[in-house]
Order: C-alpha cells, then structure tokens, then sequence
C-alpha cells in the first residue's frame, strides 16, 4: 500500500467527489478497473464528462457501493467478465493474425 494511499484511506472524511485512482482505493479494485465497471454500468461519474476526459465520482455514493456486499460481488464478477473476455479475444483463430501456420506438403509427411 503506497504512503498516498495509506493516508488517503485514513481520512475521517473523504472529499465530495473522488477520481478514479481513488474510487479504486475506496472500493479495492485497481484503478484500471473502474472504466470496466462504468462501461457495464456498475459506476456512475459525475456529470457528463466527455468520453476521454477525467472522470470523478460521488464519495457518497462509492461509500454506498463499497457497503453493499451484493454490488461488490457484481462488480467483482463484472471485472472478471471483462478479463476473461479480453483474454479470449487473444486467443481466438478465427481472427486475422491468430491463424494457424498452414500445414505445407513436407510438414505432412
């Protein structure tokens, strides 16, 4: 756990609006996670920030979600979701690039 993170955590208050690095501290996914979870609709930002552009959240509402034993099994299986996903899509054939070398005449003997 980095010192920034420590000391953020220990906050007997958290600021009103929370970025996505921090939401991932609140909530104890990674921050690379939180754009999966707004994608499958789990997540809410503030606003209507453009599609890249930062996005911030509601500290009320990440402290709601990290009570929520059910939201966090959802979003827990929503990230795997998108892993294995990914993952998959690297080692799908049918895809240009992913095909199998093709078998010549002396590889058949």
């Amino acid at each position: 756990m980095s010192p920034e993170q420590k000391q953020f955590l220990s906050l007997l208050r958290l600021p009103a609006r929370l970025n996505p690095e921090q939401v991932g501290w609140k909530l104890g996914f990674e921050a690379h996670h939180i754009p999966v979870l707004v994608a499958a609709g789990m997540l809410k930002p503030l606003g209507n920030p453009p599609r890249n552009g930062q996005k911030y959240f509601a500290a009320a509402v990440i402290k709601e979600r990290g009570d929520d034993e059910r939201w966090i099994a959802r979003a827990s299986d929503a990230v795997t979701r998108h892993s294995r996903d990914k993952n998959a899509r690297k080692r799908r054939p049918d895809e240009p690039g992913n095909w199998p070398p093709i078998a010549t005449p002396k590889d058949a003997a």
